[in-house]
C-alpha cells in the first residue's frame, strides 16, 4: 500500500478487463474511491504476469479474457497468495460464480455494476482475503485449513444471529478472543458452537464465554 499525503493508507489495485472502455471506466471509479490502480492488463496472461510483479493488495479480472480467462488467471493468483481476487462478469449464473469460489475469488460483481457496488465487493474480498491468511498461519496441512475455515464460518454465523455483528466483527471477535485466552481460533469457535447449539442462543447483549 502507499500513503497520500494525510497519511493515509491507498490499497493499490490491479485490474484486467479486455475491453478498453470497461477498464477505464473501472479505474476512474477506482481513484475516485480513493484506491491507486498500479497495472492495467487486457489478458489473463499478462495480468497474472502483472501481479507477480507488482504484488498489488488486489487484484480485479474479468471472467471472459484472451489467452487465458479470468477464472484461470484467479486461480494462478490465488495459489501463488498474491492477493484477493474480484471476479468481473457479465453472467450471473450460479456455475460461474461457484467455479469464480473454487478458483480462489474472494468476491464477483456482476456488469454493469455501479461505484456503489464496487466498494462493498472490495471490502469482502479484503475481509475475507485477511481471514484466511489469519487460518493459514494457525495450522499447517490444507486439510486442517479447509476444517478450521467451515467451523469458524458457522461460529461466525452464530454470533451473527445472536448478537446482530457484521461477518468482520464476529471474525474479529474470535481472533481477539483467541489471542485474550492464549487458545487457537478453531478452540473459541468450537465453544462458541457448542454454546449456541447446546443450550440455544445465548442472552442478547452477553459474549458467549471462552472460559
Amino acid at each position: 500500500m502507499v500513503e497520500t499525503q494525510a497519511g493515509v493508507e491507498r490499497r493499490r489495485v490491479l485490474i484486467a478487463e479486455d475491453e478498453a472502455l470497461i477498464r477505464l471506466d473501472l479505474a476512474e471509479m477506482l481513484v475516485e474511491e480513493g484506491y491507486d490502480v498500479v497495472g492495467e492488463a487486457a489478458d489473463g496472461e499478462t495480468a497474472v504476469r502483472l501481479a507477480e510483479e507488482l504484488k498489488p493488495d488486489l487484484v480485479i479480472l474479468d471472467i471472459k479474457m484472451p489467452i487465458m480467462d479470468g477464472l484461470a488467471a484467479a486461480e494462478r493468483i490465488a495459489a501463488s497468495r498474491i492477493a484477493p481476487v474480484i471476479i468481473l462478469t457479465a453472467f450471473s449464473q450460479r456455475d460461474l460464480v461457484e467455479r469464480a469460489r473454487a478458483a480462489g475469488a474472494m468476491a464477483y460483481l456482476v456488469k454493469p455494476f455501479q461505484k456503489s457496488d464496487l466498494v462493498p465487493a472490495i471490502e469482502i474480498a479484503l475481509s475475507r482475503y485477511a481471514e484466511v491468511s489469519t487460518l493459514e498461519a494457525e495450522v499447517a496441512s490444507l486439510t486442517d485449513r479447509l476444517e478450521v475455515r467451515k467451523i469458524v464460518e458457522r461460529a461466525k454465523g452464530a454470533l451473527m444471529t445472536a448478537y446482530g455483528m457484521t461477518e468482520p466483527q464476529a471474525f474479529k471477535w474470535i481472533q481477539r478472543t483467541a489471542m485474550d485466552h492464549r487458545m487457537t481460533m478453531r478452540d473459541v469457535a468450537e465453544r462458541i458452537l457448542a454454546e449456541n447449539l447446546g443450550a440455544g442462543a445465548p442472552p442478547s447483549g452477553e459474549a458467549p464465554s471462552a472460559d
